[in-house]
C-alpha cells in the first residue's frame, strides 16, 4: 500500500519543477476567501478562529452520492457512514456520545438551522447538488451559535445556483446529472436555476440509490429542495428555501473481528436467542419536510438585520432488533441577528447581537418488533424541549493592525415529558438545565496583508439528548440528574500566504478540556445508561496547506495545478474517567486516530482533460474505553479523470473514476463499546463509477 505514497508524492514534485518553465506573467495567485463564521464576513486571513471553508470547485471534485470523503479533507474533521446513508460527524472528536447520527455539531443550511431541540441533524436528508459552499467552524462556538461543543458547519447555496443579481440579463439554465456505479449505485439530479436583476431561484430533485456493499445494506434516497432570493428592493432581500427528503435504508449491523475477516460482505448473523437484522428487517424509513424564510434588510451602511423564521416536520420508522420505533417530530424556531458598523477614526469596528429560539416536540412510541412488523405497544411518551440563547458580540479594529473579538451567549434550555402509557398514574416530568453562558475572546495581529497570528479562549456546552435521559431497555427511565456537559478551549493559529500567494497555509494547535464527560453505558442485554463521569483532555493540531503550481493562459496545455494536504494530529485522554470499579484514566479516547494526512491532486488541461486524486491515510484507533481493541489503520486512494468544455449554450461534463483504489478492507463506521464485539462495519472494497452532466442555457 505505501507504494502508492511516493507516487503521488513525486507527481507533485514533477509538476513543482515544472512550474519554473512558466512565465511570470502568466501566472495568478489564489483566490482570497471571504468567511462568515462568527458572523464576521471577513477574508480568512482576517478571521481569528480555526475556519475551514469548502467552495463550489471543490464540492464538484468530489461529485457522487456522499459528503464523506469531502468532509474528510478538512483537518480536525472526520465523517463516517456506517452503511449508505447512516452518517456520523465528528469535529475534534466529538462522537463521544454518538454511537449513532450527527449530534453535538450545529449544522445551518442557508441560514436555517437543520439541528432540532435535541441536538441532532438528520444530515442525510440533503444531497450534494443542493450544497453550493460549506463553512466549518471547529471547536466551542457557543458565544455565537449556543449549545455544541464540537462546532458549526453551514452550508449555503447550491451547484446549480445561476449568476447572481448583478447579472444584466436573464439567465435561466436546466441542469441534469448522472452517475452510475459498483454495487447498483446510481444518482440522478435535475435543476433548474434562473437569475434576473430581481430575483435568484433554483429548483432541484434528486434520486440516490444503492444495492451497498455488504448484505442488507441498500438505500434509496428523494430529495427535492428550492431556494429562492427576491431583491424587493437595494434595501431588502427576502430568501425562500424549502426541502423536502425521502430516504430509507437498511441498517447491517456490526460484526466482530473473526466475522469481517471471514465475510466482510455480510450482515450481522442471528443468534440462538437474538435475531439479526435480516430476520428482524432492522433500517430506517423517515420522511423530512423544512421550510425557511429570512429576510435580509439593510437601513444604511451603518446597520443590517438578517431574520429567518422555519420549521421542520419528520416522521421516522425505524424496525430494529429488540423493538420498533415511530417519531413523529416537529420543530419550530427563529434566528435574528442585528449588525451596526462604525468607524473611530480610521479603525472599524463591528457589533452583532441577537438570538435563538426553538421549539421541538417528539411523540415516541415503541412496540415490539416481530419480523420487521409492529408488535405490541411497550411505551409511548410525548416529549418537548424549549430552548433560546441571546448572543453578542464586539469586534474592533487596533492599532498596529491588531484585532480584538469578545462575544457571549445566555443560553436557557427545557425538557419536558411525559409517559402516556403509564396512564392512568400520569406523572409529568418538567427539568429545567442550568443557566449557561458561553464567552469568547480572541485576539488577532495581521502582519503585511500576508500572514495573520491569532489566539482565543472560548468556552461551550452540550446538554443531554432525549435518549441519554430516557434510558433503559424499552426507555424505563427518565434520568433527570444528568448535567450538561462544560469544555473550555484554547487555541492558538497562524495563515497565510507565501511565494506570490501561490502557497496558502493555515496551522491551528488547541487544547480543549471538557467536564461532566456524558458517558454511555451497555450491558450485554444492550441496555444503554448514560452518567456525567470524569473529563477529558483533548490537545490538538491542525495543518491546512493549498498550493497553486500552475495557473497558465489558455494558451498552455496545462490550465492549472493545485495540490493540497491536510494533517490532524489528536492527543485526546480521559482524566478521572471511570465505570464501576474500572478506572480509564488515561487512557486515549475511544474513537479517535492520532494521525490522519489527506493530500489531494487537482490538474486541468486546455483540452478540457482533468484529474483529481485523492488520498487518506487513517491511522489505528481505539474501539473501547479499556483501549484494548484497536482499528487498523488504512489507505484510501481515490481517482477521477474526465472532460469538460463549456459550448456557447451548454456546459458538458464526463468522468469515470474509482474509490479505494488499494483494495482496503476497514470499517469507517465503527460501533464503539459494542456489545459482543461487534464493533466493524466494512465500507466498500475497490468500486467504480462513471457520470456526468450537461448545463443547458434557456
Amino acid at each position: 500500500m505505501n507504494r502508492f505514497v511516493p507516487i503521488f508524492i513525486l507527481f507533485s514534485s514533477l509538476a513543482f519543477c515544472q512550474e519554473s518553465q512558466i512565465k511570470a506573467d502568466s501566472t495568478k495567485n489564489l483566490d482570497e476567501v471571504v468567511v462568515r463564521g462568527f458572523e464576521t464576513e471577513r477574508k480568512l486571513l482576517e478571521t481569528s478562529a480555526s475556519v475551514s471553508v469548502l467552495r463550489t470547485k471543490n464540492i464538484q471534485n468530489f461529485e457522487n452520492a456522499t459528503l464523506v470523503p469531502l468532509i474528510n479533507t478538512v483537518a480536525g474533521v472526520r465523517m463516517e457512514e456506517r452503511s449508505p446513508g447512516s452518517y456520523r460527524l465528528s469535529i475534534r472528536g466529538s462522537t463521544l456520545r454518538s454511537p449513532f447520527g450527527v449530534r453535538n455539531v450545529k449544522i445551518y443550511w442557508n441560514d436555517i438551522p437543520l439541528t432540532d431541540g435535541n441536538g441532532s441533524t438528520f444530515l442525510n436528508a440533503l444531497d450534494m447538488n443542493s450544497i453550493g459552499n460549506i463553512e466549518i467552524i471547529k471547536g466551542p462556538a457557543g458565544s455565537i451559535y449556543g449549545a455544541g461543543t464540537g462546532g458549526v458547519m453551514i452550508f449555503g447555496g447550491s451547484k446549480a445556483e445561476a449568476n447572481p443579481k448583478t447579472s444584466k440579463q436573464s439567465n435561466n439554465y436546466l441542469s441534469s446529472s448522472f452517475l452510475f456505479g459498483s454495487f447498483g449505485q446510481q444518482n440522478r439530479n435535475f435543476s433548474f436555476s434562473s437569475a434576473t436583476e430581481k430575483s435568484n431561484s433554483v429548483l432541484s430533485y434528486n434520486h440516490a440509490q444503492t444495492d451497498g456493499y455488504r448484505e442488507h445494506s441498500r438505500m434509496v434516497r428523494d430529495a427535492l429542495s428550492f431556494r429562492s432570493s427576491l431583491f424587493m428592493s437595494n434595501h431588502k432581500t427576502l430568501n425562500i428555501t424549502g426541502l423536502y427528503s425521502d430516504i430509507y435504508y437498511k441498517t447491517p449491523g456490526g460484526l466482530t473481528q473473526a466475522q469481517m475477516d471471514a465475510n466482510p460482505r455480510s450482515a450481522r448473523p442471528s443468534t440462538a436467542t437474538i435475531a439479526g437484522p435480516v430476520a428482524q428487517k432492522a433500517g430506517i424509513y423517515q420522511k423530512l419536510f423544512n421550510l425557511g424564510l429570512s429576510q435580509e434588510y439593510r437601513w444604511n451602511e451603518h446597520w443590517s438585520n438578517v431574520t429567518a423564521v422555519y420549521g421542520t416536520f419528520s416522521n421516522l420508522k425505524n424496525p430494529f432488533i429488540t423493538n420498533y420505533e415511530i417519531r413523529d417530530e416537529q420543530t419550530f424556531g427563529g434566528r435574528s441577528r442585528t449588525t451596526y458598523k462604525f468607524d473611530l477614526g480610521k479603525l472599524q469596528n463591528r457589533i452583532n447581537f441577537g438570538g435563538e429560539l426553538q421549539k421541538s416536540a417528539w411523540v415516541i412510541r415503541n412496540f415490539g418488533n416481530k419480523l420487521g412488523v409492529s408488535d405490541t405497544l411497550q411505551t409511548n411518551d410525548n416529549i418537548s424541549t424549549w430552548q433560546y440563547f441571546l448572543f453578542g458580540q464586539i469586534e474592533t479594529d487596533l492599532p498596529k493592525n491588531f484585532i480584538l473579538t469578545m462575544g457571549g451567549s445566555y443560553n436557557r434550555l427545557k425538557f419536558n415529558f411525559l409517559r402516556l402509557s403509564d396512564a392512568p398514574k400520569l406523572r409529568p416530568i418538567e427539568n429545567w438545565l442550568p443557566t449557561a453562558f458561553s464567552p469568547r475572546i480572541a485576539l488577532l495581529k495581521k502582519i503585511k496583508d500576508q500572514f495573520s497570528v491569532f489566539g482565543s479562549i472560548s468556552s461551550g456546552f452540550s446538554p443531554p439528548t432525549v435518549t441519554e435521559y430516557i434510558t433503559g431497555y424499552r426507555f424505563t427511565t427518565f434520568t433527570a440528574s444528568l448535567f450538561p456537559e462544560k469544555g473550555i478551549n484554547y487555541e492558538v493559529g497562524t495563515r497565510g500566504s507565501l511565494l506570490k500567494k501561490r502557497l496558502n497555509f493555515d496551522i491551528t494547535a488547541y487544547n480543549f478540556r471538557l467536564q461532566n464527560t456524558i458517558v454511555r453505558r451497555v450491558d450485554d442485554a444492550g441496555r444503554e445508561t448514560f452518567f456525567n463521569e470524569g473529563s477529558t483532555l483533548q490537545k490538538g493540531l491542525e495543518i491546512m496547506l493549498n498550493g497553486l503550481i500552475i495557473k497558465a493562459s489558455d494558451e498552455k496545455f496545462i490550465k492549472n495545478l493545485q495540490v493540497s494536504s491536510s494533517l490532524t494530529f489528536n492527543d485526546y485522554i480521559f482524566q478521572n474517567y471511570k465505570q464501576l470499579k474500572t478506572d480509564f484514566s488515561g487512557n486515549a479516547l475511544t474513537g479517535v486516530p492520532k494521525k490522519i494526512w489527506v493530500s489531494s491532486l487537482d490538474l486541468e488541461t486546455k483540452i478540457g482533460l482533468y484529474l483529481f486524486s485523492n488520498i487518506n491515510f487513517t491511522d489505528k484507533l481505539p474501539l473501547n474505553d479499556a483501549n484494548t481493541v484497536f482499528a487498523e489503520s488504512y489507505w484510501l486512494f481515490n481517482s477521477r479523470i474526465g472532460y469538460k468544455h463549456d459550448f456557447k449554450y451548454f456546459s458538458l461534463n464526463i468522468y469515470g473514476g474509482g474509490d479505494n483504489l488499494l483494495n482496503e478492507i476497514y470499517s469507517l463506521g465503527n460501533d464503539t463499546n459494542a456489545v459482543g464485539n461487534r464493533y466493524f462495519n466494512p465500507s466498500p472494497a475497490r468500486n467504480w463509477q462513471i457520470g456526468g452532466s450537461l448545463r443547458m442555457l434557456l
